[in-house]
């Protein structure tokens, strides 16, 4: 049931948001030419590796999206497009795509690259336990616990996340999702 609803939504939001789309296309390829989607190997459902996609929020020579899951970035990296749609996760819009074929679900714990995995296995083995999910767009962790970029937050998110995966319902998804678009709206950031 979660499955069709998330395509469904996908579908139906891929549709509404495609002047959005559209937008953040022509202001990145106008600021800073191509390419204008950025996209990482990261790790899903049952182990297996996939594509996510995102807007591409630096300057092509400014640095890597890959460092900001550790902080490395500086803001003078970020083009000025970049900046904002980071800041209104609009370049987590593409996304929509990756629910749509089944990469991702609109909640679930964030998917992270391989290398930060392991890291965070050796700290905690029942990270593993994780990839009976299809990884989220947006979590409970993502909006209590914030960007993790130490391995204390790790931790932290993996023990939220741990929570989401014995007590997930439907009811549960929809809060999130809501509490999610609410601060999105709002402009809280997390």
């Amino acid at each position: 049931m979660k499955r069709l609803i998330d395509f469904l939504l996908a579908f139906i939001c891929l549709i509404i948001f495609s002047p959005l789309f559209l937008i953040c296309y022509i202001a990145i390829r106008i600021e800073d030419g191509k390419p204008v989607i950025f996209k990482q190997e990261r790790i899903g459902r049952n182990g297996k590796p996939f594509n996510i996609y995102k807007f591409r929020s630096l300057t092509i020579d400014g640095g890597n999206e890959e460092d900001l899951l550790i902080g490395q970035t500086k803001k003078k990296e970020f083009t000025h497009i970049g900046k904002f749609l980071r800041e209104h996760h609009l370049d987590e819009l593409p996304q929509l795509w990756n629910v749509l074929i089944g990469d991702m679900a609109f909640v679930g714990p964030r998917p992270e690259r391989k290398y930060y995995i392991d890291m965070i296995i050796k700290y905690d083995p029942r990270y593993e336990l994780l990839y009976q999910l299809r990884p989220g767009v947006t979590s409970y962790a993502t909006l209590h616990n914030g960007y993790t970029d130490t391995m204390e937050k790790m931790l932290i998110r993996l023990e939220m996340d741990l929570d989401y995966l014995e007590h997930q319902t439907l009811l549960l998804d929809a809060k999130i999702l809501l509490e999610t678009f609410t601060n999105i709206i709002i402009g809280k950031k997390f």
